[in-house]
């Protein structure tokens, strides 16, 4: 310890959570990555040490303290419709981008002794850098998914998709294809309309062949600085999908008016932008008619990165929780040991785990689809499940570990503050609760199939718990075909089956069997610290949470 630290300890001041290798102290995701190439581990033992070091904690405080700032006019009174960003923005775009967070899963090259385990791989990086800071991971994950409705159109791909996979990010306003690297941001919801696409009003009128002029706006459009735009407009046909041009071929602007920048509760290092346009060229991605089914292509995509980025944040900051609990004195003994914060901190490790477990449970059946109906089922159904419950419970459990800290976890410096506003986006983004239970629904309505094939793993997964949960699920299942209403409940009870079934199934019985009892077959709750003596409070902290040695 340096005096001042040593200071600190005698004020029974807890050292900050920083320098601790966010890979290695995480015995899940060590299992987790445990069959993928010694190259791979060796990269996510290197991020690990990098998301939690003092320089790179500072490039995350100094990006969402210095917020992006929009710039409409220039001195001659000339549109100019810029954003500008805290170099500690461009500075977590570079490592991130040089990582390949925004394009490895469709690049040949990259990893290739991973190469059918690509999801799984990017998933592992993107679960670690969430941890650091999330709000410049939102057009990464965009540019990623974009590749996905771009495939739509086989030409637009070719043009585009090289500037997409290369790594080398560029932050220069120039056009797209005299660029080293590009950016993909999505335009979907308008005012009148939310989340019912079908009600947009934004018109696109036939150019040429493949070309089209767009008139409209845009009532949430992320990453206003990105390069181009994946959005919706109506065409005389239907619903058409676009990839729009921020600038044109001769770096004039694509008839794109920022309005201004949404103040937002969280993800302040990343700016998203109300739009208004006119004579704005874009390219046909899909049929004129079949934009919505090309768009939630990209969409599948961006709600698997939600559950990853919001599992990542919940481990960040549980284990800024228990880091601070095991260097401070209370009462006479360590607060970690008091019994009542003990089960308070076992009871959301469970939580993180499963999340944990299940958001990498999907990234498999991501990369195991197209040879197997069982996994591409599972990714069907899970995707709105994890989307659901993954960042559904995020905020409540950061706020509980915020309380572990107490009164100094209220403070800005913390990374445990920006995880806490950061929290709710994936909750509502890509997808409300509501919409997620709405998906399932469709699922449900179409047939049963799906649903039969993920109960059978689970089934297979959860073994003597198999029977009974399944039971439960068929209970609920048949409930929504009576009752839309009762869709969370569906939702929320495949969650946690399938949570604890891939506990199980990675061998962790006892962290599975408490999961599943507290969580499955225990009485009603509504708050952390529902463990009962049955259940080793302290084994479930210092496995999920070693201490330091």
């Amino acid at each position: 310890m340096t005096p001042a630290e040593e200071k600190l300890a005698e004020l029974n001041q807890p050292s900050l959570w920083s320098g601790i290798n966010a890979y290695r102290s995480d015995p899940l995701i060590v299992d987790l990555t445990g069959t993928l190439p010694r190259g791979i581990r060796d990269d996510l033992d290197n991020m690990g040490r990098y998301v939690t070091s003092p320089e790179a904690q500072e490039l995350a405080r100094m990006a969402n303290q210095g917020t992006p700032q929009l710039r409409t006019h220039g001195p001659r009174g000339e549109r100019l419709d810029v954003v500008e960003f805290h170099p500690a923005w461009h500075a977590l775009m570079r490592r991130s981008m040089s990582s390949g967070l925004h394009s490895s899963v469709w690049d040949p090259q990259a990893d290739t002794e991973a190469k059918n385990q690509a999801h799984k791989v990017r998933a592992a990086r993107f679960y670690l850098t969430a941890q650091l800071e999330s709000g410049h991971l939102c057009p990464l994950t965009m540019t990623s998914a974009s590749v996905a409705a771009l495939s739509a159109s086989p030409a637009v791909q070719k043009d585009w998709a090289p500037k997409i996979l290369s790594r080398k990010y560029d932050s220069t306003n120039k056009p797209a294809m005299q660029k080293s690297a590009v950016t993909i941001g999505m335009g979907m919801t308008e005012k009148q309309g939310g989340t019912d696409v079908r009600a947009n009003t934004t018109a696109a009128e036939k150019v040429s062949e493949g070309i089209y002029r767009l008139s409209g706006h845009k009532w949430f459009m992320s990453a206003p600085m990105s390069d181009a735009f994946v959005m919706l407009a109506q065409t005389k046909d239907g619903m058409g999908c676009f990839l729009v041009p921020r600038l044109l071929e001769d770096g004039s602007a694509n008839g794109l008016h920022f309005q201004r920048l949404k103040d937002k509760v969280g993800n302040r290092s990343n700016a998203s932008s109300e739009v208004e346009f006119n004579d704005t060229f874009g390219f046909l991605l899909g049929t004129p008619d079949g934009g919505i089914r090309t768009i939630l292509d990209m969409v599948t995509l961006t709600r698997l990165d939600c559950a990853l980025a919001s599992s990542g944040i919940m481990r960040a900051s549980l284990a800024e929780g228990v880091h601070h609990t095991r260097g401070r004195s209370v009462f006479g003994k360590m607060l970690v040991s008091q019994p009542i914060m003990t089960r308070v901190l076992a009871d959301m490790a469970l939580d993180v785990a499963a999340a944990t477990a299940l958001s990498f449970r999907l990234a498999d059946a991501f990369d195991r689809a197209r040879g197997s109906a069982e996994e591409a089922a599972y990714a069907r159904v899970m995707t709105p499940v994890a989307k659901y419950w993954c960042c559904k419970i995020a905020p409540s459990l950061i706020y509980e570990a915020m309380e572990c800290i107490g009164g100094s976890g209220y403070i800005e410096e913390r990374p445990i503050a920006r995880h806490y506003r950061e929290a709710p986006v994936n909750a509502i983004w890509e997808g409300s609760g509501n919409v997620m239970a709405l998906d399932v629904l469709r699922i449900l309505n179409r047939g049963k199939d799906l649903f039969e094939t993920v109960f059978a793993g689970l089934a297979r997964d959860l073994g003597p718990a198999g029977k009974k949960t399944i039971d439960v699920l068929r209970a609920a299942m048949a409930l929504c075909e009576r009752d839309e209403g009762a869709a969370r409940l569906l939702v929320e009870q495949l969650a946690l089956a399938a949570g604890a079934a891939e506990l199980y199934r990675l061998g962790a019985g006892r962290i599975a069997d408490a999961f599943i009892e507290t969580r499955l077959a225990g009485g009603w709750r509504s708050t952390y610290g529902m463990l009962d003596s049955r259940f080793d409070a302290s084994y479930i902290v210092d496995l999920l949470y070693p201490p330091a040695s």
